[in-house]
């Protein structure tokens, strides 16, 4: 760590090797060029992948809020993940590597991979999916589901990805919205030595989805399953026959023609199908990527989410291949068969490259320092978060332990609907643990309060973002109302993220968690993250959840779920210490009034916390639809 005598706080700075390595040093003069020229940087940003038609006009916002992005522009991002590396000399490099939970492992290179997937789309037109069909995708983190994904993008078809951890319930009602007309499922998937029946859920699920007129199974588990004639068909036998190409025509897509739809997670209400699309998607990923994490030809990264998220589709499968790198996946838990599962494969693969979710870094916390300890993670040289705000400890431990004080950390800040990163530093950023720090090149955000006006320094308010970005949401798939509606309506020319936030004096940009995850109490807002952060900093907490409960008095009380380290021992004195760390680092006011002491905490497939549902339970309410909700 080295003090920044500029900025306030704590503040970790990058190493001279770190900084010398880097290709941009000056993001000052990027950031300029791009806040003075919008249209220009991202323009810039395009050129540099391929169009079989260049754009006419780089923005169209003649029809606010539904912005268009290289209108006129001719594409295909599969040609551009694929064939254009297929030419060159990364034909023969690793595109992707995969490794699934028993242990073995499969690989492709950019050749190889281009085969497959022209093979799968063959298959795919033999089945009749055309340009604008919906085809669902259900599986487990096997190389198929990327190849499918491809597959979609490469005839115009728009796929639908369902994370393979839903449940019937959720499976139907996203074939449903979506009309889906073909429905690709794995057979099962392991999940911690176990397997899950995916075909099984699929068959109720298409109990009640009139549309589907076609199932491809893929084989993974081997087990038995139920195959209906004339709708199931193997994917493997399909490729084996003649129809399964392994050249396939390229459909040549409009920018502004839809790649995929993408359903929220849902820890509230009625799941929105995100609409992305092939043009202004593909510029954002692809240059998010390459500038964050300045990717090299040379690395091996990883990003451990699932591709059924959004997090996977940007940063596994679309960003990495349009950059040329070599992609790891990962089939299982982090933790199995023993909590060194991870380290014991960046070191096994020379990773270079981390990108995962601080609800795994918690979970791994906690098994201590000597498993990460056992292993060489020398190869590292970046590491990153997403999906929630990263409490400081964690960070800390992410960065000492993994990183062993080498590896800058990517806390990144993003949405389903942004498509793209959007707070996020880059390598050469002097860092402050739980601070996405500031907004990417091209990207103008600020902080509102009610009444739209930006809050001081260190004032908790709206997160809004005030420019159209190239990967943004197109619309809410079927619901343009929606669509405007819950984004654009409260704040006009503003698009409204659903964060709260605040701002230090530095410009760094702090997220506080959802706006519903904010807890008043006696007039005064307290954010969950905050509560939860302050819990998980001290030494026997691993994990904490805080919701507010109605009090008379105060509106609020707050009652807060914490799961202990390994080896804790609960006692009443150690609830009264919690209590008392809590009021400590903030203030007397965030004291809970509440503890339980849980061994698990209600999450989505994505590690998101679920709130509602630990409220439900306090309440004795209904907790409403589980779909979404983590085994």
């Amino acid at each position: 760590m080295s003090n920044n005598s500029q900025l306030s706080g704590e503040v970790f700075s990058p190493s001279d090797d770190i900084v010398s390595q880097t290709a941009v040093k000056d993001w000052d003069a990027l950031r300029e060029f791009a806040e003075n020229d919008l249209e220009g940087f991202w323009a810039n940003e395009a050129s540099q992948l391929h169009w079989f038609q260049k754009w006419d006009k780089v923005l169209d916002d003649s029809n606010k809020p539904f912005y268009k992005w290289f209108t006129g522009g001719k594409v295909n991002i599969s040609y551009n993940c694929l064939d254009l590396h297929a030419q060159t000399a990364r034909r023969n490099k690793l595109a992707l590597l995969w490794e699934g939970e028993k242990g073995e492992f499969r690989s492709f290179s950019y050749f190889a991979l281009k085969r497959e997937v022209c093979k799968f789309a063959n298959v795919l037109k033999s089945l009749g999916v055309q340009k604008g069909d919906r085809v669902t995708i259900y599986m487990g983190r096997i190389p198929e589901l990327p190849m499918a994904m491809l597959a979609c993008a490469r005839i115009g078809a728009i796929h639908s990805v369902v994370y393979g951890g839903f449940t019937v319930e959720a499976l139907h009602e996203r074939l449903e919205d979506s009309q889906s007309k073909v429905l690709i499922v794995a057979d099962g998937s392991y999940q911690r030595g176990k397997i899950v029946p995916l075909k099984a859920i699929a068959d109720e699920a298409l109990q009640r989805a009139a549309t589907v007129q076609s199932v491809l199974v893929v084989k993974r588990t081997g087990e038995p399953v139920n195959m209906e004639f004339g709708r199931d068909m193997w994917l493997h036998e399909l490729m084996s026959l003649p129809i399964a190409s392994t050249t396939c025509s390229m459909e040549i897509m409009d920018a502004e023609d839809p790649l995929f739809i993408l359903y929220t997670s849902g820890t509230t209400g009625k799941p929105k199908a995100i609409l992305h699309t092939h043009g202004g998607y593909m510029v954002g990923t692809y240059s998010t990527l390459k500038y964050v994490f300045d990717v090299k030809e040379e690395d091996r990264y990883w990003c451990a989410a699932d591709p059924g998220w959004i997090t996977g589709h940007s940063y596994i499968v679309y960003g990495p291949l349009l950059n040329g790198l070599t992609s790891f996946m990962y089939e299982g838990a982090p933790n199995y068969p023993y909590p060194n599962r991870w380290w014991q494969m960046i070191e096994k693969w020379g990773i270079n490259i981390l990108y995962t979710a601080p609800t795994a870094i918690r979970g791994l916390m906690r098994f201590g320092e000597n498993w990460p300890n056992r292993h060489d993670l020398s190869s590292l040289r970046l590491l990153g978060s997403v999906g929630e705000p990263i409490n400081p400890e964690a960070w800390k431990w992410y960065h000492r332990v993994i990183g062993k004080g080498n590896c800058p950390i990517m806390d990144t800040w993003w949405q389903t609907e942004t498509g793209m990163f959007m707070i996020t530093p880059f390598p050469v950023s002097p860092l402050k643990p739980g601070s996405g720090t500031k907004p990417f090149p091209g990207v103008k955000m600020d902080i509102l309060n009610e009444d739209g006006k930006p809050v001081k320094p260190d004032e908790e308010g709206f997160l809004v973002v005030q420019s159209p970005w190239p990967a943004m949401m197109r619309t809410i798939y079927n619901d343009p109302e929606r669509y405007i509606n819950q984004y654009w309506s409260r704040y006009p020319g503003c698009y409204l993220t659903g964060d709260s936030a605040r701002k230090d004096k530095d410009g760094y940009y702090w997220i506080i968690g959802r706006v519903d995850d904010v807890i008043k109490v006696s007039g005064y807002r307290l954010g969950t993250a905050e509560i939860e952060s302050a819990l998980v900093s001290h030494h026997f907490v691993s994990e904490a959840a805080a919701i507010g409960l109605p009090h008379e008095v105060k509106g609020n009380a707050i009652y807060a779920y914490v799961i202990l380290k390994s080896g804790v021992e609960y006692t009443d004195r150690l609830l009264d210490e919690l209590r008392a760390h809590v009021a400590h680092e903030l203030g007397p006011i965030a004291k809970p009034d509440y503890i339980e002491i849980v061994d698990s905490l209600p999450k989505t497939r994505s590690g998101k916390i679920m709130r509602r549902v630990l409220k439900a339970k306090a309440l004795g309410q209904d907790p409403g639809n589980l779909s979404t909700l983590e085994e």
